[in-house]
């Protein structure tokens, strides 16, 4: 491995988004792969999640194959009545096929009590090929199959994303503008222009959401002020609760001066130059790059509730110590055509990896992303977190506009970690709930009985139903107000 620098231009819209990815992402990733083993991963009108579902339940698969247990149907979606397609290899004892309910998959092992309800086989004295026959580590690996499949599934992706495009950040160390910070932030006693330094003394290197994560958590951070070292003492803080908010509770700060401009653009076309300053949009004072770029995205949402193409704007600026008013109107992606004078003076850290290199570092990766989202999990048992869980709109909205390969391997890595979380969750109808009835048996050396499983099954499942009901409804009010 070895790191190079490079000017940070166009890098920086990316650096952004990585940035701020807590905003959409995690308010998605609280009840995504609650849709698991039997419940949607997510739907996305692109069959997108049929991969997760056939990797998960492969695992099963695998591991009754290993230990001999028939396994039955091996279906992507749910057939209850019919199914779409289906067929059985000659000499095989597994039918494959795809059903009309398109709510995930599932594996159907003999003499087991699944989501699938089938418990008609349990009604004969045991056979060698069952589920039930075999002994509990056996049928605890069975059960933890799908979840292992995800969870190297995410980990081969993060290797293989750090082998193709590296990785690259900007240490904040060497974001020499600093911070700004938004009026919550402000009240905590963080300064605009603030270099953050460290969490509880925990070095903070970059602009992520483990950067912010850590703030949250942090009862003291470190921030260098005007070349002195100063500690902002926190309160008990919310990381749903500022993810959400706009402005944003901290973001890189970008001087309100013009550093290029596109021939041809909106800008350039209403006159501004290089290191014009941008002072005022619509009368309202602008200190920083950030809070044009903010009131930019105001109006957009304001054009865009009133299908407008384009927005126009009035824009006060200075040149040479002399000030003027324009109007200005955006393109039709309500872009000006711009960029701030950081994105000249900060540099990119790039690292890159070998073939092999590239594993541990992509383990540590996936390891790291499985910690910061288990650390979230509480968050989901708050009032706002049960406001915050979504269903298919919000994880559909995570996806950018643009394809981005980039971005769509790092989602699908992502969501591939938490459905392995989440399924190994110990309540009835997913992998977890087996496993702690499994764990139970080892530990009592007894059984629970069937009647018990059938019925926490039914339980499990309508809990499920009920979180993805509950997920869908939170995206049906969030679209109409």
């Amino acid at each position: 491995m070895h790191d190079k620098t490079m000017t940070f231009s166009d890098e920086f819209n990316k650096l952004m988004r990585d940035g701020n990815m807590f905003r959409g992402e995690y308010e998605a990733a609280f009840v995504t792969s609650v849709y698991s083993a039997g419940l949607p991963i997510a739907y996305f009108g692109k069959d997108y999640d049929n991969c997760f579902t056939v990797v998960h339940e492969f695992g099963h698969f695998m591991f009754a194959k290993i230990f001999k247990v028939r396994v039955e149907k091996f279906f992507l979606f749910f057939d209850p009545w019919f199914s779409l397609f289906k067929f059985k290899p000659k000499n095989s004892e597994t039918e494959y096929g795809v059903g009309w309910l398109p709510l995930g998959g599932y594996v159907q092992i003999a003499g087991m009590v699944d989501e699938t309800q089938n418990s008609e086989d349990l009604n004969h004295p045991v056979e060698d090929w069952e589920f039930r026959a075999k002994p509990a580590w056996q049928r605890l690996l069975i059960m933890v199959g799908g979840v292992m499949m995800n969870f190297l599934l995410a980990l081969f992706i993060y290797s293989m994303i750090l082998f193709k495009w590296g990785d690259q950040y900007v240490s904040l160390q060497d974001m020499t503008y600093g911070m700004e910070f938004n009026e919550r932030a402000e009240k905590i006693g963080f300064r605009d222009g603030d270099i953050l330094l460290s969490a509880d003394d925990q070095p903070l290197t970059r602009f992520d959401v483990d950067m912010l994560r850590a703030i949250t958590e942090a009862r003291v951070v470190k921030v260098s002020r005007q070349g002195q070292e100063v500690e902002v003492f926190l309160p008990e803080i919310s990381l749903l609760d500022i993810a959400k908010e706009t402005p944003a509770f901290v973001e890189p700060l970008l001087p309100n001066v013009v550093d290029s401009v596109v021939p041809g653009r909106p800008f350039a076309e209403a006159g501004i130059r290089q290191g014009d300053q941008l002072l005022a949009v619509n009368g309202e004072a602008l200190s920083s790059y950030n809070a044009f770029v903010n009131k930019l995205a105001a109006l957009r949402e304001d054009a865009v509730a009133e299908n407008k193409k384009t927005l126009e704007f009035s824009l006060i600026y200075s040149r040479d110590n002399i000030n003027d008013t324009i109007t200005v109107q955006t393109d039709t992606l309500f872009m000006v055509g711009a960029t701030s004078k950081a994105l000249a003076d900060y540099k990119v850290t790039q690292l890159e990896y070998g073939f092999f290199e590239s594993f541990p570092a992509g383990i540590a990766l996936g390891v790291n992303t499985l910690k910061g989202y288990v650390n979230d999990m509480k968050y989901v048992f708050t009032k706002e977190g049960a406001k915050s869980v979504g269903g298919f709109g919000t994880i559909g909205s995570i996806f950018p506009s643009v394809w981005d390969w980039h971005r769509f391997w790092e989602m699908t890595a992502f969501l591939s970690i938490i459905l392995a979380f989440m399924n190994i969750l110990p309540i009835p109808a997913l992998d977890g709930g087996h496993v702690l009835f499994l764990l139970y048996e080892i530990i009592a050396r007894r059984k629970p009985s069937d009647k018990f499983m059938e019925r926490a099954q039914m339980v499990g499942m309508i809990l499920l139903f009920g979180l993805l009901i509950w997920a869908n409804f939170n995206d049906v009010v969030r679209f109409l107000f």
